[in-house]
């Protein structure tokens, strides 16, 4: 399970349309061990395939209750069927550098997708649950959470951005 790196905004494959799994072998079995190691590491609570460069439909989404636990879900091609409530809270983004913001999510939706076999999931979601497995679905649409701020936060983010890049070199 070697830990991947994880891409940050603005690198193209982060707004890439995720392309579905249609092969269930050991190839997408290692992948999901090395997101789910590299969500952990990082720390995440979910990762996106596309964020290690990989334009996948695959996400893992932590589900662990204990602090120390490691427990978590793979979703495969996963869709988001409904959805009901609106709530508002703060999220980031290990993609999206130093950015921090309050987001409006749906409080429940409905799930389909599959798992690492290929075996039918179908389940509702609510609260945390389903917010982090809506910004992972996100990313499998090439959207990212900033793109749901106001302009004007997302100009100043992408100021701030700028700047951060700029320290790097």
């Amino acid at each position: 399970m070697p830990l991947r790196t994880i891409i940050t905004y603005p690198h193209p494959v982060l707004r890439q349309e995720a392309e579905p799994i249609t092969i269930f072998d050991q190839e997408l079995k290692n992948l999901v061990a090395d997101m789910a190691a590299t969500m952990y590491h990082a720390p995440g609570v979910g990762l996106a395939a596309n964020q290690i460069g990989i334009a996948r439909q695959v996400v893992v989404v932590d589900r662990s209750v204990a602090k120390n636990e490691h427990t978590y879900i793979t979703l495969i091609n996963p869709v988001i069927s409904a959805g009901e409530g609106r709530v508002v809270d703060e999220e980031g983004c290990l993609s999206v550098a130093e950015c921090y913001s309050k987001v409006e999510r749906f409080r429940k939706i409905h799930v389909t997708a599959q798992d690492v076999e290929g075996n039918p999931l179908e389940f509702d979601a609510e609260d945390r649950y389903a917010r982090i497995i809506q910004h992972e679905v996100d990313h499998l649409r090439g959207t990212l959470f900033i793109d749901r701020l106001s302009l004007l936060k997302r100009a100043l983010y992408k100021k701030k951005l700028k700047k951060i890049l700029q320290e790097r070199e």
